[in-house]
């Protein structure tokens, strides 16, 4: 028999007993959704069929499965079919080509459809394959139960069970909470969405530059120590620039994409488990089924408006290993700010007009200009215990000015005075440098000087290296 946490029980009592025909399972990164469905597969006495749309997520069943005595079926091009077998696991292009497009092969019975990663089972293929099985019983798996632009899946599901939202697992020491840093985050205005997310090719236009991956590499070497990471990045390029940047500071890091070869693609992954390799950069390949808990360290470099992809993402580094206290989430595309932490509790809906709403300081989250951490405005940073100053009285002229520190304009504008007087920069490479980061020349005189913050002098010395950059090309 497979076994099972108190709270995976639970949830499969609450399956069994629920009338609906269509059902949704809601269970976060690392809660075993796998192992669930397995149990399901295993207590159920007729046929099976499950669905999934990577190789993945077809042999994680299969291990689950075999480890209680059944040997399903495999769907998949290049694996010998057993249609014989009472549980098949198929790979939805497989056998949407298979049995509907080219008509080679018949669907397999069953009287029991499971979908993996069920966000996605409205798309024309998945709804096709389910209305070829009307008196079936459809059970949904999903860590993120919403589609593509927020909002519900009841033109799918009827009725949705959850297993405990993620805080509820980190209590119990099924996973481990996140450190989030911030150190950049890119200015995105401008960049077309399409279907609720960003333009891919605007996006990585506008992210995949000198400056930005350079950052990535440096605030890596700084803050995560060496970890074991995974990064996402907008596009292959940009996946392959920030491999490129993180070998030649010599890291060991290797990119892997769509095309990646399997038996390379394995190897790889076996390096980053072992510690053999320090970093995987990838665009989205790795963002749904695959598990390594001995990877600490996430590195968010692809900006998404959808949660769903963002919790994706830094579920891959949460589930606990020894001697691991925390996931480290390195945020450069201001994930965190936007959707709030993965620890906040979020209220998942089934209805599609109504879109998931989160219970978070989201919205009240700031960056700690001592550590750059992910803080909650008007709080200490948890990090380093950093408190924000009362706002400071400068005098100026015979008047006394209240410095509005939350006004950042005005503020960077002071710290760009201090950098330009401490190293006899001419006042002209103030007002650049302001409209270089603001888009705008600045208004009114040059403040008072202010000691520039860690995040401002990171910023000047990423412009430095983007400019000799490309003066050394030729093209400044």
């Amino acid at each position: 028999m497979i076994s099972l946490r108190p709270y995976q029980q639970e949830v499969i009592a609450e399956i069994e007993r629920s009338p609906a025909r269509r059902l949704l399972l809601v269970a976060p990164t690392g809660s075993g959704k796998t192992l669930i469905a397995a149990a399901i597969i295993q207590s159920h006495p007729g046929r099976v069929l499950v669905l999934a749309h990577r190789r993945e997520l077809i042999f994680q069943p299969r291990d689950k499965l075999h480890a209680a005595g059944i040997v399903p079926g495999i769907i998949l091009a290049g694996e010998e079919p057993d249609p014989s077998a009472r549980v098949q696991l198929a790979s939805l292009s497989t056998l949407w080509i298979r049995a509907k497009v080219r008509q080679t092969a018949t669907l397999p019975p069953a009287d029991l459809v499971i979908v993996d990663e069920a966000h996605r089972a409205r798309a024309d293929s998945y709804q096709g394959l389910l209305a070829s099985y009307p008196h079936a019983r459809i059970i949904g798996l999903t860590a993120t139960a919403i589609r593509s632009d927020g909002r519900g899946l009841g033109e799918t599901f009827e009725a949705m069970v959850e297993c405990p939202q993620v805080r509820e697992l980190i209590e119990l020491g099924h996973l481990v909470p996140t450190v989030v840093y911030a150190p950049s985050t890119p200015n995105l205005k401008g960049v077309r969405t399409a279907m609720g997310d960003y333009v891919v090719r605007d996006l990585a236009a506008r992210v995949d530059t000198g400056a930005l991956v350079g950052g990535i590499v440096r605030h890596w070497h700084r803050l995560a120590g060496g970890k074991r990471t995974v990064c996402f990045a907008t596009s292959v390029e940009h996946s392959k620039h920030i491999c490129d940047e993180f070998k030649r500071s010599g890291v060991r890091a290797e990119h892997l994409d769509a095309n990646t070869p399997v038996v390379t693609r394995s190897g790889m992954l076996a390096e980053l488990e072992c510690g053999y390799l320090d970093v995987i950069t990838n665009c989205g390949v790795l963002a749904e089924g695959w598990d390594s808990p001995s990877v600490e360290c996430c590195i968010l470099a692809r900006p998404t408006k959808h949660p769903g992809t963002y919790r994706q993402m830094v579920g891959r580094v949460l589930r606990p290993a020894e001697g691991k206290q925390h996931a480290l989430i390195l945020d450069h595309a201001g994930l965190t700010i936007r959707h709030g932490f993965v620890e906040d509790p979020i209220e998942w809906t089934l209805d599609e007009t109504r879109r998931a709403a989160t219970f978070s300081a989201k919205g009240h989250l700031t960056v700690c200009p001592e550590c750059t951490a992910v803080m909650t405005a008007g709080k200490p940073c948890p990090e380093c215990g950093w408190k924000r100053p009362p706002a400071e009285i400068q005098h100026r002229e015979g008047n006394l000015v209240r410095l509005d520190r939350a006004s950042e304009p005005r503020v960077f504008h002071a710290m760009l005075a201090h950098i330009a007087l401490s190293r006899g920069y001419r006042p002209g490479w103030i007002a650049h440098k302001f409209k270089e980061k603001f888009k705008r020349w600045p208004n009114g005189p040059t403040p008072s000087p202010i000691a520039p913050s860690r995040d401002v002098l990171d910023w000047e010395r990423d412009q430095r290296i983007a400019w000799a950059k490309q003066r050394a090309s030729g093209d400044a």
